[in-house]
């Protein structure tokens, strides 16, 4: 199996890639590492230990990281994703699961330097962690196999500002780093393909776990109301999880090599991701850029795994 290292920030949408990768058989989970994102720090480890709790996975291994963006303040996205992250469910879980010793950063590179060219990274948060592993062990870049992020949008708009996705926006120096670093292999996973990826009232009804589909539904009911009152589409865009689907199917998406770079210092485009898609800055392309979706597909993955037993 596919050794690799899930690193989040987990809202609503992180907790139901965590389901997809842990459900799907596929993946050797190495370590969950936590970021500040889209809640507090200590609240995207407590939502991490309910899930695992919820899949009866306490051998899987969860690392505290970065408390707060590399120079900015934490940004958190309470109003998308409930004060709690998950959107009120699990709320009476206490899981008998916790954080396991260890800072995150140093947990990836000391995974990644004892597996070297075996480990794929799955990061669905802000790059806080990974930047700082790779500001502590830049030859890591080397002995990485692969890192997969969701984030950032090329021809689109973005979610937080008019131009900004909001895993970019909240940590864009951590983005910068990792988009700079020389990774032999850097999939985005952006929201030119994750808005294609919509979960639906009729896709949660066919889930077969009575505990995963009343997680599933209670969990994204907001969100979806939000969604469909910002887009008229009435569904849950599944970001995160489809990160971890291309990481268990890569041919669900088509990519396309590009340079890619992050702003870091706009008055209005902080956080904004700047695709040469005309090579007119001359640079060498530095990720892979998902631009297609076989978004039914991608669906059809994410019910049945979560309907095995």
């Amino acid at each position: 199996m596919k050794k690799v290292i899930l690193d989040v920030d987990t809202g609503i949408d992180d907790a139901l890639g965590i389901l997809l990768a842990v459900k799907s058989g596929q993946l050797d989970i190495q370590a969950i590492t936590t970021v500040c994102g889209n809640v507090s720090l200590e609240q995207a480890t407590l939502n991490t230990c309910k899930i695992l709790d919820l899949l009866d996975r306490p051998d899987i291994p969860v690392y505290q990281g970065a408390e707060a963006p590399l120079i900015r303040k934490g940004l958190h996205e309470h109003h998308i994703h409930g004060e709690d992250g998950i959107g009120g469910a699990l709320s009476k879980v206490i899981p008998p699961v916790s954080a396991t010793e260890g800072f995150a950063p140093d947990i990836i590179i000391d995974t990644i330097m004892t597996h070297p060219g075996e480990v794929t990274l799955i990061c669905t948060g802000p790059l806080t962690n990974l930047a700082l592993a790779l500001l502590k062990c830049p030859e890591m870049t080397d002995r990485l196999d692969q890192v997969i992020f969701m984030g950032g949008v090329i021809h689109g708009c973005g979610n937080i500002t008019p131009v900004a996705e909001y895993n970019m926006y909240a940590d864009p120096e951590a983005a910068r780093i990792v988009f700079h670093a020389g990774f032999k292999q850097l999939v985005q996973v952006g929201l030119d393909v994750t808005r294609k990826a919509l979960l639906t009232a009729e896709h949660i009804a066919r889930l077969t776990d009575p505990a995963i589909r009343d997680y599933v539904a209670e969990s994204t009911a907001a969100y979806t109301k939000r969604y469909e009152e910002r887009n008229g589409v009435k569904a849950c865009a599944l970001h995160d999880p489809l990160a971890v689907g291309v990481a268990l199917d890569s041919g669900l998406v088509e990519t396309t090599l590009l340079y890619v770079d992050v702003e870091t210092s706009s008055r209005l485009c902080d956080g904004q991701t700047v695709g040469d898609v005309q090579n007119r800055l001359n640079h060498s392309s530095n990720m892979d850029v998902c631009e297609q979706v076989n978004s039914e597909a991608f669906l059809e993955l994410f019910i049945q795994v979560l309907n095995k037993e």
